[in-house]
């Protein structure tokens, strides 16, 4: 915990070991042999997992804050205090620190207060709080931002920009590329279909749209196969036809959701969906997608500057914006906001480079902790760091009112609770922990201690 916080080695059941100093990592690595300990173990754990959950970094300030609470408290129980109206005072005294810590962030808006939260929250490494506010830059708070191994030594960014999926070519057939093992159509049509195509006549009327106006035909349905595949890859060959099919990306819902988010983006409509009873034989050129650029490999396929109209996809990025407040599902929330990034923004990808796998994977859990760091304080700004925010909070909850001796305990158990942060920084920097507690809270609201430099600052 804070910028000298020590780093752990856990042993994995496979593969090396995993070097890293994030506390719901550690937390998860901690397996008891008395069986009532690695309960309470558990518990922490789940601390730690809900906190990464909500926020994705910030977890060994909770653990340490969980682990004060209950300490304090069982303390106060074992000597006959109510835990009933403990814990009441401790809900009281949550509620208001939690409203004072709201009512003292500060929005985070610059490109450089992004880079600044990123860094700190890598440990002090300044190059990908750099990578992480480009990636912001580029692709903006609602893109969406993946982390990957990288393939070489130096970390990367890569920005991806227009519909991406991981879905390629049904046939090799179909390849026209001489650089590569790829399909490429500059401004294709873009056939969409819910269902399998196995029927020839069923595509027909599309190729002879698509020949009409001299331009490619891409086919998005959800298989190509029997006789329809066999008669576009002998035309394919034979005549020169510009055609390529694609399996739809995902399963079930989301894959409708998915054709329905392509089809808007491009202009076009989804065939086989239920709001639209158009048979695929009777399609009309507006119902066919316009894309500037495709490109189709083995294993993904990329939609690039779709003709669709702004106002429709503005329209359903606000839809897809409202089921992303809505939904309680952490997968169904990463899946619309993989949907969002595809239609309004684009997506990053940050390559994570090193020289062993050992090296990328705590790279990797860092630039992770600095990402998700950095995402909740676009969204719900910033408090000063070291733990001086949690110090801040004490005067206020020693004005607290309460209904009884055993609640103004549970406020008290609060209390000493939120001086452990600062109190573990300080220590873990070889300092002791009381003494500098003491000392911000006798400088006063604006400072803070910076372990990094061994000085007390103004945060």
């Amino acid at each position: 915990m804070g910028p000298k916080g020590r780093n752990v080695i856990l042993e994995q059941s496979w593969g090396s070991p995993k070097i890293t100093k994030d506390g719901v990592t550690v937390a998860k690595g901690v397996e008891l042999k008395d069986k009532f300990q690695n309960i309470g173990a558990k518990l922490v754990q789940n601390v730690a997992n809900n906190t990464n959950e909500e926020a994705g970094d910030g977890t060994t300030t909770a653990t340490v804050l969980a682990r004060a609470i209950a300490k304090e408290g069982f303390e106060k129980i074992s000597k006959g205090a109510n835990p009933i109206e403990i814990r009441r005072g401790v809900m009281i005294a949550v509620d208001a620190v939690k409203d004072k810590l709201k009512n003292m962030s500060k929005p985070v808006t610059t490109p450089e207060e992004i880079a600044q939260v990123a860094t700190i929250s890598a440990n002090g490494d300044t190059a990908i709080g750099k990578l992480i506010a480009d990636a912001m830059k580029k692709v903006g708070r609602d893109g969406v931002i993946t982390v990957k191994d990288g393939k070489t030594l130096n970390d990367e960014l890569e920005v991806i920009e227009g519909m991406k999926f991981d879905r390629g070519y049904i046939s090799p057939y179909f390849i026209n590329s001489s650089k590569g093992a790829k399909v490429e159509f500059q401004d294709a049509l873009v056939l969409f279909s819910e269902k399998k195509i196995s029927n020839v006549q069923t595509v027909i009327p599309a190729l002879e749209l698509a020949n009409q106006q001299r331009k490619p035909l891409v086919i998005i349905a959800e298989d190509v196969d029997g006789e329809a595949l066999s008669t576009l890859v002998v035309n394919r060959l034979k005549i020169g036809l510009q055609v390529a099919a694609v399996k739809a990306p995902g399963f079930g819902d989301n894959r409708k959701s998915t054709l329905s988010d392509m089809a808007i983006a491009t202009g076009g409509v989804v065939f086989g969906d239920d709001a639209n009873l158009i048979k695929i034989e009777d399609v009309q050129p507006s119902d066919l997608g316009q894309v500037g650029e495709i490109v189709i490999t083995k294993d993904d396929t990329l939609l690039l500057k779709g003709k669709g109209k702004k106002a429709d996809i503005d329209r359903r990025a606000e839809q897809i914006r409202d089921q992303i407040q809505e939904t309680t599902s952490e997968y169904e929330k990463e899946k619309l906001q993989e949907r969002l990034a595809r239609l309004a923004s684009g997506v990053a990808v940050l390559h994570v480079g090193g020289s062993s796998e050992v090296e990328v994977n705590e790279k990797k859990d860092r630039v992770n902790d600095a990402l998700n760091a950095t995402r909740a304080a676009v969204e719900e700004g910033i408090v000063p760091g070291g733990g001086s925010a949690l110090l801040r909070c004490i005067p206020m909850l020693q004005q607290l009112k309460t209904n009884n001796d055993d609640q103004a305990t549970g406020v008290e158990i609060i209390t000493k609770a939120l001086r452990m942060p600062c109190m573990t920084i300080a220590r873990n920097a070889g300092i002791d922990g009381s003494v500098v507690v003491a000392k911000v809270e006798d400088l006063g609201p604006e400072f803070g201690y910076d372990a990094l430099n061994n000085e007390y600052v103004n945060m």
